[in-house]
């Protein structure tokens, strides 16, 4: 080999950034993602207008939502997105909670590298107070699942989210909803229907004890409204059949003909038949229905739905208590199911069928309200939000108290705990502590408070009573407890948690190698994010 030939590894184009510079960069991102959803915290902070390429508006203050519709392609940043998503799955709130202490962690890790502290030990610094932050958690949650404190948890999660006129009446349908659903402490949020739509005030939102549909019956000679209504599922077409193989039949007489459309029409008249026989008087079916069939339907009073969602069709089986037929023979009285009142209303203009008063249904459907479809997407994420704290709480048994006073509670004790570590993990440890400060401080700047003056006043309140919290709306510390401003424990155990491992995981990050394919090839040359400005 000819002395001084260059060896190409990587392919030509292939962007690598090492050691400090790789780790700079990451933190960067991850600060800058961070300062973009923190100004949405708290009950005082801003919202957010966010326009896709084709022009569509989402406007909110919902951290998963801002960060899922951005464009960012900036890998790190991207694994702070995952985050997000993460709490939003886990528990339905907390987001930006969770991404703003991710973001504050790799800030102060960053002081640390500057003391030549080892990533490896500042991450495992994280990682014991993070473990340690748990046990607090535990010492300080309250133990109340009454209908009351479940009122107060949704009240809360739902503060500053454009629900605020509305925010009792709506807290008290979702702890209904919720409580309806809930299964042996177990809730299942997906049996819980958002039925969103404008045109009304929020006020006007109900809860509906059955499923609301958003189709109309499809003949016109149906019934609109039916009283003790029996129900019957089908998840097959009421259809003749096509043949399965190609077949070619040659008819030699006309009255051949007319015989094979009669035998058709027989088919469809014995499908209806068997539908009447069972004493159903309303028909959901999730493929189609021939043209004959609704004839025939509409003739044996029969109100029928075509082309109902798979997951239509199954929170109607679990309102209903009816079963879904694949096969019309086997079908029997015992498969129906029943609904009090089964009525096509017209709601903003467009037909929609509410099976109602159902017997203990383990499906409800909440028809959210609001005068524009963009007030009632922001109030339907408001009070998904909710669902999910009140599921959690009922699921968990524990709160905690909001207003920043969990967070002043876990650093206060996790400093008085780095004392008792030895080695340089004593720093991060205590880095740690100050990063979960980052919540009351950004509460008290959301809300145009001195934040340093806040963080003063809560340490010193702290001393008395771990639930003195900021009350953002008057400027002082109170005891959030006594102020009814509650959240779930998970809420705060799984913010901490991801925040944590995602900070620990990018700081374990010494080589960025992105190739030239990719969208953020030229990523690491500038530490700014796809879709806005590098910081300075």
């Amino acid at each position: 080999m000819a002395q001084g030939q260059p060896i190409f590894i990587l392919p030509e184009g292939t962007n690598r950034l090492l050691g400090r510079d790789a780790q700079r960069t990451n933190i960067l991102a991850g600060k800058v993602l961070a300062e973009t959803v923190r100004t949405t915290l708290g009950p005082k902070g801003m919202d957010k207008m966010l326009v896709d390429g084709l022009g569509d508006i989402v406007v909110t203050n919902d951290g998963v939502t801002i960060l899922k519709e951005m464009d960012i392609e900036h890998p790190a940043a991207k694994m702070l997105v995952e985050v997000a998503k993460t709490q939003e799955d886990e528990v339905g709130d907390g987001t930006t909670t969770a991404v703003i202490i991710a973001g504050e962690l790799l800030k102060k890790s960053e002081t640390l590298l500057d003391m030549d502290i080892h990533p490896t030990i500042i991450a495992m610094g994280y990682r014991q107070a993070a473990e340690k932050a748990q046990e607090i958690l535990d010492d300080i949650a309250i133990e109340d699942i009454s209908r009351e404190m479940l009122v107060k948890v949704a009240m809360t999660a739902m503060t500053g989210k454009g629900t605020e006129k509305a925010r009792e009446p709506l807290a008290n349908l979702i702890v209904d909803a919720v409580q309806q659903v809930a299964d042996d402490g177990v809730v299942e949020t997906d049996h819980i229907k958002i039925e969103k739509k404008d045109g009304a005030v929020v006020e006007e939102s109900t809860l509906i004890q059955g499923v609301i549909v958003d189709k109309e019956k499809v003949h016109p000679g149906m019934p609109s409204e039916l009283k003790d209504a029996k129900v019957v599922l089908i998840n097959s077409p009421l259809e003749v059949k096509e043949t399965e193989v190609d077949a070619e039949i040659r008819i030699t007489d006309p009255a051949q003909m007319q015989a094979f459309i009669e035998q058709e029409e027989q088919m469809v008249r014995d499908m209806v038949n068997k539908v009447a026989d069972s004493g159903a008087t309303v028909l959901f079916a999730q493929k189609g229905i021939d043209d004959l069939a609704q004839h025939y339907l509409a003739k044996a009073g029969i109100m029928a739905v075509r082309r109902v969602k798979k997951s239509d069709i199954e929170k109607l089986a679990k309102a209903t208590g009816a079963t879904v037929v694949s096969n019309l023979d086997d079908l029997t009285e015992a498969d129906l199911g029943s609904a009090g009142s089964v009525i096509q209303k017209k709601i903003s203009g467009d037909d929609m069928i509410f099976v109602e008063e159902c017997q203990e249904p383990k499906a409800v459907t909440l028809l959210v309200r609001g005068s524009t479809k963009h007030i009632v997407a922001e109030i339907d994420r408001a009070v998904d939000d909710a669902i999910g704290v009140v599921a959690a709480t009922v699921e968990d048994g524990q709160v905690v108290a909001g207003g920043g006073a969990p967070e002043i509670a876990m650093a206060k004790k996790l400093k008085e705990y780095a004392q008792s570590i030895s080695g340089r993990e004593q720093l991060a440890v205590t880095a740690f502590a100050e990063s979960l400060e980052i919540v009351p401080k950004t509460l008290a700047e959301n809300a145009g408070l001195d934040s340093i003056d806040s963080l003063v006043d809560l340490r010193a309140a702290h001393e008395k009573s771990p639930y003195m919290g900021l009350n953002v709306f008057t400027g002082d510390v109170t005891d959030m407890k006594e102020e009814g401003v509650v959240e779930p424990k998970r809420v705060k155990k799984q913010a901490i948690q991801s925040a944590s491992e995602a900070a620990e995981m990018i700081l374990r990050i010494d080589d960025v190698i992105a190739s030239s394919g990719t969208s953020a090839g030229d990523m690491p040359m500038d530490p700014g994010m796809g879709g806005m400005p590098p910081m300075m």
